[in-house]
This record gives C-alpha cells, structure tokens and sequence, in this order.
C-alpha cells in the first residue's frame, strides 16, 4: 500500500446498529469502510477486498468470527491482515479462543468505542510494515 493512500476496513457484522456505528466512525477517521452481514460471505470479502484491517464480530449467521479469523490466519496470502473480534459477550474463554485463531485484538463491545478505535493506527502501522 502506497504512503497516503485511504485504508481499507473490513466490518464482518450483523447489527444494523452497531454497522451503522462502526461505519460513521470510521469513515470519520479517515478509513474505506466495508460491510459484510454474514460469516459464509465474509471469506469471499476478505479474497476479492484484501482489507487492510477486518473487525468482525463473534456471533455471525453462516460462520462465527473465531473460525473467520482461523481461516484468514491460516491462509498464507491473508495471514498478514490484522483482526480485531469484537463480541458482546466478555468471557475468558472466548477471548482465550481469539488468541488461539490469531486474532490481533479481542475486545467487548462494552467498552467505549474509542477505546479499541484508538488501536487500529498501530494495528494498521505493523500491518504495513509486514
């Protein structure tokens, strides 16, 4: 990715609401936001966008976001792309599971979002330099 050139963000959500957060706020920080509503569709998202960045939520219709984000880590040409899980739920043993799929960060959707907002330039800073 060239110096100055617009970020891409994949969102893997299907809360309207929380799409339409995620969206205005991202786009607000300056990024190219995608939405995807439903983990079978999300794979073929990853492949056709290669995203620079993908958050995706835990509980999806189709596929949940740990075996997303297995999927993505295990394939050689995705592997490099850093994801973010973000869930409702705030047990250790889904965020245990997070790091056992790779995730880059797992982070409840209690927390303000500017909280884990504030993370994605570093996230996206090493994602660059890979």
């Amino acid at each position: 990715m060239k110096a100055g050139q617009t970020k891409r963000i994949l969102a893997i959500e299907d809360d309207p609401a929380f799409i339409k957060l995620l969206q205005v706020r991202l786009k607000q920080l300056g990024y190219e936001v995608f939405v995807v509503n439903d983990g079978l569709k999300a794979l073929n998202s990853v492949r056709k966008l290669k995203p620079d960045l993908i958050i995706t939520d835990l509980l999806l219709p189709g596929m949940d976001g740990h075996r997303i984000c297995r999927m993505i880590k295990f394939d050689k040409t995705l592997a490099h792309i850093p994801v973010i899980i973000l869930t409702s739920r705030d047990l250790d043993k889904e965020a245990n599971l997070a790091r056992q799929c790779g995730a880059d960060l797992f982070i409840s959707k209690t927390n303000p979002i500017d909280v884990w907002l504030s993370r994605i330039p570093k996230m996206l800073e090493r994602n660059s330099k890979k």
